[in-house]
């Protein structure tokens, strides 16, 4: 029996998690035990010109601060016109520069905390938190003069025997080598069986109950949604892409301390419950290993958590 249902719906009264703005919400479970939050900042810039990295802390996904704080020196964990490199450079859209700094995620592997981020028309990124500890300092760990790849939306994911894999843009993925300073091979596409790709932006890759599950960010009828295709092995072949988080375009997913998985979320527009502030609920997986959004309000699922 298929349990899936074939319109999910967010919880009800679903609400952000705090009164700042933000998109592309990403979140992970640290060594420590607390949850770092990232995303794309610098309202209402972020269209324009931006150049910052924040991250956020939390210990109970309910109650969230700033990691960093020290007025008059460093409030942020990295700033391209501080930190960067070749993410400097300004171009023109439109007439007006441009030169936004979009999608950060944080990850924790090999024992120290990655940021991967991009620079729209330049490429996207790779930083290492040479501390081990998610504050940093972060230093770039691909290279002084050059992006990874001249594709926007970068990502992380580590498989099962160690290996990290780098995916970006639409789906494409590529192993990197064991020091995770270059690829070690070509970027290919993973595509599910019922379109090109699964999303044109916004891809995350993760593992469970031995499945592969690749999201992607999509407008569906004008409205940004998470699609998510399943497969048995990593480079696929990949099943049927289908709507998993309504209004959740450009989303990850991620497990807590108890194994619970949880999708972020953040609203691109006005369809959405809320709008580009930082948000997460519950998700669950059917009879099929589909993932659908938990039906238990999310505000009392985190204050009985």
């Amino acid at each position: 029996m298929n349990t899936m249902n074939k319109n999910p719906e967010l919880p009800a009264h679903f609400k952000p998690l705090f009164d700042y703005p933000l998109r592309d919400t990403s979140i992970c479970l640290g060594h420590d035990g607390y949850y770092y939050m990232t995303g794309t900042t610098g309202f209402p810039d972020w269209w324009a010109v931006t150049g910052d990295i924040q991250i956020w802390k939390s210990a109970d996904l309910q109650e969230w601060t700033p990691i960093i704080t020290e007025p008059r020196k460093r409030t942020v964990v990295w700033n391209i016109d501080r930190d960067g490199t070749w993410e400097k450079e300004i171009t023109l859209r439109d007439g007006a520069p441009f030169r936004p700094l979009w999608a950060p995620e944080i990850h924790y592997l090999k024992g120290t905390y990655w940021l991967t981020y991009c620079i729209p028309r330049l490429g996207s990124g790779l930083l290492r938190s040479v501390s081990g500890r998610a504050e940093g300092p972060y230093v770039d760990h691909i290279s002084m003069k050059s992006p990874i790849s001249p594709y926007i939306d970068a990502s992380l994911f580590q498989d099962d025997d160690g290996s990290v894999y780098y995916l970006c843009d639409n789906g494409k993925i590529a192993r990197m080598t064991e020091d995770m300073t270059a690829l070690a091979e070509e970027l290919r596409l993973l595509s599910p069986s019922n379109a090109e790709h699964v999303g044109f932006e916004g891809t995350f890759l993760f593992k469970t109950q031995g499945r592969y599950y690749l999201a992607g960010a999509e407008f569906v009828d004008g409205d940004y949604h998470c699609l998510v295709a399943s497969s048995d092995h990593l480079y696929g072949p990949y099943g049927d892409r289908y709507l998993v988080i309504p209004h959740g375009g450009h989303n990850m997913f991620f497990r807590d301390r108890d194994g619970q998985w949880w999708s972020t979320f953040f609203g691109n527009n006005a369809n959405a419950p809320f709008r580009e502030r930082p948000g997460i609920l519950k998700v669950e997986f059917d009879d099929e290993l589909r993932i659908r959004p938990k039906e238990e309000n999310l505000i009392d699922s985190l204050q009985t958590k």
